[in-house]
């Protein structure tokens, strides 16, 4: 018997998915919640084998909740379920340990599948994809003199502010907690030379020719 964690802030979803999932009679829905603080305290206490996390909630996001369970309990395999497809996402779900990402719009028998899969230990990354940013990560990018006293994290966050986008937008976007930017923001200022974000943003787009990293 495969036991999952259902989180996901929309009740009639989480129900519709609880009721799929039980149907085949391999899988038990061991627990469910709609928040992802709730969710984090949770499921490392009910350890599921599979935690099927939405990727956004009104208190924060699955993937950090996949970070942090999988920083306590490896062994549990988070899915990523979302309804957005973007790069972002992506690479955030990967850095947090998860073994699939899927969006909502998946018919509920691939879903089924998904669930055993990852249960099983596989990965329903696609490895090309898993290795492009592992090597980014390794290599990082041709990183300009000017910003080379940056972390890859830091120039992604930079990029960010250089399109004009709040700590709250950026942390959204990178699925972090808002908190951790505005300290990643502190970090880009201090190690740049420079006191306000504005001047981050002009340098950013200076060096580098535009408005992204």
């Amino acid at each position: 018997m495969i036991r999952v964690f259902v989180l996901d802030d929309h009740e009639v979803v989480r129900r519709g998915l609880i009721e799929l999932l039980q149907q085949p009679g391999d899988i038990e829905v061991v627990g469910e919640s709609g928040s992802a603080v709730e969710a984090a305290r949770l499921i490392p206490a009910m350890r599921p084998d599979v935690a099927i996390l939405d990727a956004r909630l009104p208190d924060g996001n699955g993937i950090d909740v996949c970070r942090d369970i999988r920083s306590t309990d490896p062994s549990i395999q988070g899915l990523i379920l979302t309804s957005y497809e973007d790069d972002e996402a992506l690479f955030a779900a990967i850095m947090a340990g998860a073994a699939g990402y899927v969006l909502k719009q998946i018919r509920g028998t691939d879903l089924l599948d998904a669930v055993r899969r990852v249960a099983a230990g596989q990965s329903l990354l696609d490895p090309a994809v898993t290795a492009q940013v592992l090597q980014r990560i390794r290599r990082g990018v041709r990183t300009p003199p000017e910003l080379a006293q940056l972390t890859e994290q830091e120039r992604r966050i930079l990029g960010h502010i250089a399109d004009g986008l709040t700590n709250h937008e950026i942390a959204d976007k990178m699925f972090l907690a808002e908190k951790t930017i505005k300290n990643y923001v502190t970090s880009i200022l201090a190690k740049l030379g420079l006191e306000r974000r504005t001047q981050a943003a002009v340098l950013a787009v200076r060096v580098l020719g535009g408005p992204r990293l």
